[in-house]
C-alpha cells in the first residue's frame, strides 16, 4: 500500500515536472507581452504624420483642381453638376489616391428655375404701357466665361411667379424698422419696394414688405456694401480689380428654412411623403427680383418724396429718397410704374450628394465628418470651389497614405461632397434626416469648409469653443502665406483677437449661430461639435460684406486666381489647416476637445444676460438664480473632468475608461439640444446657438424673448422669457452632469 502510494506521488511529481518544462519551453515567450491590439488602441495622434501631411499638400494641385471644377458652370441638379459627381467620384475611386469606398446618395428635392424660354423682367411702364426702361436680363461679358449658354439668369429662386406693376418705394434694407418706418411716410399698399442686400435674409425682405402691402420686391447690392463705393467697370472693378461690376447681380436661394421644403424632418427620397406646396412656409409671399446696380442707381436716383434717412443712403451720385411713392415729377419716369415679370417654375429633380470613407482601424463606429457642398450658382470658382478643390487635395493626400499602407486613421473619416446647397443647404440637411440616428451616436466632429478663400489676409474660424484648442494648435503648424517665420496662429491674431480669463490674449473664433453653410443641419438639428474656417479679407482695408463677385457671373478661375488668391497659397494654408485639424480628432487617443472653453463662454454669456436682463426680471419676479447655479455646476464639471484627463495615465488604463471619457466629449452638445425650446424655428435645437434676432452676445432664445417682452403690452410675454431661462438652466446643469464621473 505504502509502496504503491509512493509511486503514485513520483508519478504525479513526474507528470507536474513534465507539464512546467512544456510550459517553459514550448509555450512561445511573446506571449507575456500585451497583445498586438493594445499597441493600437493606444496609439496617439502621430506628429510626425502630420508633419508628412503638411509637407504635401500642394497648391499647385489645388490649383488644378479649381480649373477643373470651374469649367463650366454647376448650379444644382444640371448637367455641369452632374460632371462635378463623375470627376469628384473618379478622384475618390481612384487606386492610388483614393478612399477605401466613394459612392453617391440621392434624393428628390424641391428646386426652384427661371424659364429659359420666358426670361424674367424688370421694366419701367407707362401708363399705356410703353416700356420706358428696362433692367438687364444678362450680366454683361467680360470673359468667355460669361457666355456659357449654361450660365442662368439672375433669379431669386422659390420667387413665385407674378406679375405685379406698382410705384416704387425705397425701403432700405427690407428690415421689419425699415418697412415700419417707410410705412409712416408712405401708403405702401400696391407699391413695388427696391431694397439692398444685408440687413435681412433674403426672403425676409418680401415677407417683411407684403403685411404693408408690397406687392413685389427688387433687390440689388449696393457699391456702398460690397465695393468700398466704386462703381466703373473702365477702370475700377472686375476685369480690372475684385470689385463687383454694374451689371453684376447678387443670384441665391430665397428661403429661410434649410433642407428639402417638401420633405420637413424626413430625408426626400422618391416615396417621401411630401407636405403639400401650399404648406410651405418661410418663402416669399410676393415676387422678388435681384437686379444689378447699374439698374438700381437708374431707378432710386430717380425716386420722389421725403429725404431716407443716412444711414439710409448708399454710394450713388444722388439722395436716396423714400418714394413719392414713385418717380420725381422731373423725371422722364413720371407717373410711369415699374412692373416685375416673373416667370420663375418648381421641379421635382434628383440631386447627388457624393461621400467618402477612410474606414477607422481602432473605432471605426466613431466619425470625424469633413463636408463641403459641391453645387454653385454658375462657375463658382470661390463658392464653393475653392473649398472643393480644397478637399479633393486634402484627400488625395490621405488617400495616398492609405492606399501605400503608411496611416490609417484610428476613428473613420467621412467625407461629405453636398450637393443642392445653394437651395437652402439641401444635401447635408437630408442627409442628417437620412441618418439620424447613426450620426447623433456615433459623430464626433464636424468640419466645414466651404467658401475656403474669401481673400488671403487672415484665417478666420467658427466652431463650439471646445474645438479653440484644437484649432489654435493646428493653425499654430502652418506658415502663413506670403509671410516669413510667421504661423497662421502669429498672423491671425493680428487681425482678431480677444482677451480670456484663463488663456490670456488669443486669436477670436466665432460661433456658429446660423445657418449660414452646411454645418447648420450638424449644429442645430443633431447637435454635433462643428467648426467652418476659411482664409478672409482684412477689415480695415475693406468694407465689403463678402467678395465682391458673390452668386455672380463673375465668380470663376479667372477672377480667383488674379484678384482672390494669386498662386493659391491661402488655399494651401486652409487644406493644412483644415487637414491637420481632421488628422487630431481622427487619431488622438482622447478626443482633443476643451470643456473648460465651452465653460468660460457660457460664463461670457451669462454675465452678459445678468447685466441686461438681471433688474427688469427681478422687478417682475422671475429669478436668475437657477441659471447662475447651472453654469457654476458646469464650470466644476468641467473641471473636474479635465483634471481627469490631465491626471490619468490613459495610454495604460482600460480601454473602456479612454472610450467613457471620449463619449463624454464627443456628447457633450447633445446635451444642449431641445426639440420644444423653439417651435417657430424649424431645425433649432440647440439652446445655446441657435439663431436671433436680438444682436445680443448672450443666450439666444432668451435674448428674443427678452426683447419680444419688452415690445409688447401683454404680462403673458413675460412668461416666455421666464421659460426660456428654465429651459436654459435645465440644458446647462444637464450638460454638467453628462461631464460628471458615472453614477
Amino acid at each position: 500500500m505504502i509502496k504503491q502510494l509512493l509511486i503514485g506521488i513520483v508519478c504525479c511529481a513526474a507528470v507536474l515536472t513534465f507539464g512546467i518544462l512544456i510550459g517553459h519551453f514550448g509555450i512561445n515567450k511573446s506571449s507575456n507581452s500585451a497583445p498586438s491590439w493594445v499597441k493600437d488602441v493606444t496609439k496617439d495622434v502621430d506628429e510626425s504624420l502630420i508633419e508628412k501631411f503638411l509637407s504635401e499638400v500642394d497648391n499647385i494641385q489645388i490649383q488644378e483642381n479649381l480649373r477643373e471644377l470651374t469649367k463650366v458652370p454647376h448650379m444644382a441638379t444640371t448637367a455641369g453638376d452632374e460632371q462635378t459627381v463623375q470627376f469628384m467620384l473618379k478622384r475618390w475611386q481612384d487606386p492610388e489616391t483614393g478612399l477605401d469606398q466613394a459612392w453617391r446618395e440621392e434624393y428628390m428635392v424641391y428646386l426652384s428655375f427661371p424659364d429659359s424660354n420666358n426670361p424674367n423682367k424688370v421694366t419701367v411702364v407707362s401708363p399705356s404701357e410703353t416700356v420706358l426702361y428696362a433692367a438687364r436680363e444678362k450680366e454683361k461679358s467680360y470673359t468667355p466665361d460669361q457666355d456659357d449658354p449654361e450660365v442662368v439668369q439672375p433669379y431669386a429662386a422659390y420667387s413665385p411667379a407674378g406679375h405685379p406693376k406698382g410705384k416704387l418705394v425705397y425701403a432700405n434694407q427690407g428690415k421689419p424698422s425699415d418697412y415700419h418706418l417707410l410705412n409712416t411716410t408712405v401708403d405702401l399698399r400696391g407699391t413695388i419696394a427696391i431694397t439692398r442686400y444685408g440687413g435681412a435674409g433674403r426672403a425676409d425682405k418680401a415677407i417683411n414688405g407684403a403685411p404693408y402691402g408690397v406687392i413685389g420686391v427688387l433687390v440689388y447690392t449696393d457699391p456702398l456694401d460690397i465695393n468700398d463705393g466704386v462703381m466703373s467697370d473702365l477702370n475700377e472693378t472686375y476685369p480690372h480689380s475684385w470689385y463687383l461690376p454694374p451689371s453684376g447681380v447678387e443670384r441665391g436661394s430665397f428661403n429661410t428654412h434649410y433642407g428639402d421644403l417638401l420633405t420637413p424632418y424626413l430625408a426626400a427620397k422618391d416615396e417621401t411623403y411630401r407636405i403639400p406646396v401650399k404648406d410651405i412656409t418661410g418663402i416669399p409671399p410676393i415676387p422678388i427680383q435681384p437686379i444689378g446696380f447699374e439698374d438700381a442707381y437708374k431707378l432710386i436716383c430717380e425716386l420722389d418724396g421725403e429725404a431716407a434717412p443716412a444711414l439710409w443712403q448708399g454710394s450713388f451720385n444722388c439722395i436716396y429718397n423714400f418714394g413719392g411713392p414713385g418717380f420725381k415729377l422731373t423725371s422722364a419716369f413720371n407717373n410711369s410704374d415699374v412692373k416685375l415679370d416673373i416667370f420663375n417654375h418648381e421641379k421635382l429633380k434628383n440631386s447627388s450628394n457624393v461621400m467618402g470613407v477612410i474606414r477607422g482601424s481602432v473605432e471605426p463606429d466613431r466619425y470625424v465628418i469633413y463636408g463641403n457642398h459641391r453645387d454653385s450658382w454658375v462657375h463658382g470658382a470661390i463658392d464653393p470651389s475653392s473649398g472643393t478643390s480644397v478637399m479633393l487635395e486634402l484627400t488625395r493626400v490621405l488617400g495616398k497614405m492609405v492606399k501605400q499602407g503608411k496611416w490609417r486613421p484610428r476613428r473613420s473619416i467621412i467625407f461629405g461632397s453636398w450637393g443642392a446647397e445653394e437651395f437652402g443647404l439641401i444635401g447635408s440637411a437630408e442627409y442628417t434626416e437620412q441618418y439620424f440616428t447613426k450620426l447623433s451616436e456615433r459623430t464626433v466632429a464636424y468640419i466645414n469648409v466651404d467658401i475656403a478663400v474669401f481673400a488671403n489676409a487672415t484665417l478666420r474660424a467658427s466652431g463650439m469653443p471646445s474645438l479653440q484648442n484644437v484649432i489654435f494648435k493646428a493653425s499654430k503648424q502652418v506658415d502663413a502665406p506670403g509671410l516669413d517665420s510667421t504661423s497662421v496662429y502669429d498672423n491671425w491674431i493680428q487681425y482678431a483677437n480677444r482677451t480670456s480669463p484663463t488663456h490670456g490674449l488669443i486669436p477670436k473664433v466665432g460661433y456658429l449661430s446660423g445657418a449660414g453653410s452646411d454645418y447648420a443641419a450638424f449644429v442645430h438639428y443633431l447637435g454635433i461639435t462643428s467648426m467652418d474656417i476659411s482664409y478672409t479679407y482684412d477689415r480695415s482695408k475693406t468694407n465689403a460684406r463678402i467678395y465682391p463677385a458673390y452668386h455672380t457671373a463673375y465668380d470663376t478661375f479667372d477672377y480667383a486666381s488674379k484678384f482672390i488668391d494669386p498662386g493659391f497659397f491661402s488655399h494651401q494654408a486652409i487644406a493644412r489647416t483644415a487637414g491637420n485639424v481632421l488628422i487630431r480628432l481622427a487619431d488622438s487617443l482622447v478626443l482633443p476637445l476643451n470643456c473648460s472653453d465651452y465653460a468660460e463662454t457660457l460664463e461670457d454669456y451669462l454675465n452678459t444676460a445678468v447685466t441686461l436682463y438681471e433688474q427688469q426680471l427681478q422687478n417682475r419676479h422671475i429669478s436668475m438664480e437657477p441659471i447662475k447655479r447651472a453654469v457654476a455646476s458646469f464650470r466644476n464639471a468641467a473641471t473636474h473632468l479635465d483634471q481627469v484627463i490631465r491626471f490619468s495615465d490613459l495610454a495604460n488604463e482600460t480601454p473602456l475608461k479612454v472610450r467613457r471619457i471620449n463619449d463624454q466629449l464627443m456628447l457633450l452638445d447633445r446635451a444642449f439640444l431641445d426639440p420644444l425650446a423653439f417651435p417657430e424655428k424649424y431645425a433649432f435645437r440647440h439652446v445655446i446657438w441657435a439663431s436671433s434676432s436680438a444682436g445680443k452676445p448672450t443666450f439666444p432664445g432668451l435674448a428674443d424673448a427678452y426683447a419680444k417682452a419688452e415690445s409688447l403690452v401683454e404680462s403673458s410675454a413675460w412668461d416666455k422669457v421666464h421659460y426660456h431661462l428654465s429651459v436654459l438652466s435645465q440644458a446647462i446643469e444637464g450638460a454638467a452632469h453628462t461631464l460628471e464621473d458615472v453614477i
